[in-house]
């Protein structure tokens, strides 16, 4: 077993786990990432308990792994595991029959035993829907645990966690990416960093997002917040962090995703958070029923029934106008929040509903600051849709709203290979605690906003129309010489009639 020293290194790990996977009938990421996350995660759980023990039995208390015996990874999974040699010299099929009619079962059932530990729910939530491997054979199998075990990390302090967060965010993007079908589990990071940024949890905050998908705000918000001095960190990871998620494939990715980047306990509930049918709600347990930062990006373009409306004051199909509905609805007074919508949201004004959230948003909450993302930010997570991001505080109304356009250079659009970077954001946080006038900038007044029936669309008042700088003689030159050249080429054209076609007699 070799050190793991670099960020690279750690990658190369995964990536080799990922090829195997890739031949193994998991051909694309949709398919390779939920395989990897559940045995990832396990095999990160045992590393994380076997460093539990230690440091009870030093502290002298006591301690209670989540998992023992031969469903235990060092067990069942590790080349050294007494469980695993038996399996291996048993007959074909014992490792496949041992996954499917035992560890797994067991696993399953863990959560709903009448003493299980709030880690023991997580385990049996991350794994709730795999029924057996993907992986086709079980030679196969073993190359794929084998490597995976080969990624031991010695110290699981914040450097190593990083690290192995890091190499799964790339996972998660591989999974993000146009014709992946996977758009919905992924925002641009840094989109998500700039945002975390500016709305500044802190330690003993509440972080919610209604719609977490795989994490990822959750996920910034804690390497965030682990940089403030002398962090309570217990309650940091068992205390601080919520989230709502319907998706069957994206919720235990995003726990496991949450879990590898060192947060113990993540709240987060399984169910339609606009319907308010749930389908696993024990993680979220004793949740608050607001919330000191909400950062959060609703699907683009959804559709709600009437069930979802008839929870709402404001009745329309659009999910990006409940859901921010919801969010007003569920942010602590004083509390910030982040939030990505698309730029239909705040230009319609034909829809009641449409009209009166964003009237309740502005009479309720200071919406302080918008972003104008420039289109093709979201190409990279299948999306050409224009985007712009919200930014307000609950228990004021708003008085005046600061835009800032963020574009990138000599170009209209970001593209996939020309995407976003932390240095579009440069002047937008230099000019963020004064948000003064620039030709980026600008400020619209609360009366401005009605007088526009609520339509919050960026329209940059600097920005100069490309107009036509020439004097009338010069377009009347242009003009003449375009008759000139029209003239010529007509003269030749009849010319050519006129010859004589070639060719054979009949």
């Amino acid at each position: 077993m070799t050190a793991i020293n670099t960020q690279a290194e750690l990658d190369a790990k995964v990536k080799s786990v990922c090829d195997v996977l890739r031949r193994s009938n998991c051909a694309g990421a949709m398919q390779y990432v939920p395989e990897l996350t559940w045995l990832l995660f396990l095999r990160f759980l045992d590393q994380r308990e076997e460093l539990d023990a230690r440091n009870a039995k030093v502290q002298n208390t006591f301690f209670q792994p989540s998992l023992t015996g031969r469903y235990r990874w060092s067990s069942w999974a590790s080349p050294q595991g007494r469980y695993r040699k038996k399996l291996q010299n048993g007959s074909s099929g014992d490792v496949f029959s041992f996954l499917e009619h035992d560890l797994l079962p067991h696993l399953h059932k863990l959560g709903s035993r009448r003493r299980a530990t709030p880690r023991q729910r997580l385990i049996s939530q991350i794994v709730d829907d795999v029924q057996e491997t993907q992986v086709d054979t079980e030679h196969n199998f073993l190359d794929v645990i084998d490597r995976i075990d080969d990624i031991r990390l010695d110290d699981i302090g914040n450097q190593h966690v990083f690290a192995l967060s890091g190499a799964y965010e790339g996972l998660l993007l591989s999974m993000g990416e146009k014709n992946n079908d996977g758009g919905q589990f992924y925002t641009p990071r840094e989109v998500v960093r700039a945002m975390v940024r500016v709305v500044k949890p802190k330690v003993g905050h509440t972080v919610y997002d209604p719609c977490c998908g795989t994490g990822g705000f959750l996920a910034q918000a804690y390497e965030y917040m682990q940089t403030q001095s002398a962090p309570d960190l217990d309650r940091l990871s068992d205390e601080t962090f919520y989230g709502r998620e319907k998706d069957n494939l994206a919720y235990p990715i995003g726990l496991a995703n949450l879990v590898l980047h060192g947060i113990g306990f993540p709240h987060i509930w399984h169910g339609n958070a606009l319907t308010g049918a749930a389908v696993y709600e024990q993680l979220f347990d004793h949740a608050p029923t607001h919330f000191d930062v909400i950062l959060t990006n609703p699907p683009f373009g959804g559709k709600e029934g009437d069930e979802a409306q008839s929870r709402f004051a404001y009745k329309t199909s659009s999910t990006q106008v409940l859901f921010l509905q919801h969010v007003i609805d569920s942010l602590a007074d004083g509390g910030q929040a982040g939030m990505v919508v698309d730029e239909g949201l705040l230009y319609r004004t034909g829809e009641a509903a449409f009209v009166q959230t964003k009237q309740k948003l502005l009479e309720e909450c200071d919406l302080y600051c918008i972003i104008s993302l420039a289109p093709g930010v979201f190409t990279t997570a299948g999306s050409g849709v224009k985007t712009n991001i919200l930014f307000f505080e609950k228990g004021k109304p708003t008085k005046k709203i600061w835009y800032y356009e963020v574009l990138p250079k000599e170009r209209e659009r970001f593209t996939k290979t020309a995407p976003l970077t932390s240095a579009h954001f440069e002047e937008f946080f230099k000019r963020l605690r004064r948000r003064d006038d620039s030709d980026h900038s600008w400020t619209v007044s609360l009366d401005e906003i009605k007088g526009r029936n609520y339509d919050l669309k960026a329209v940059n008042p600097h920005r100069k129309p490309d107009a036509d700088s020439r004097t009338p003689n010069e377009l009347l030159a242009e003009i003449e010489m375009q008759n000139v050249e029209l003239k010529k080429a007509l003269r030749e054209l009849r010319g050519a009639l006129k010859r004589p076609r070639g060719g054979g007699r009949l």
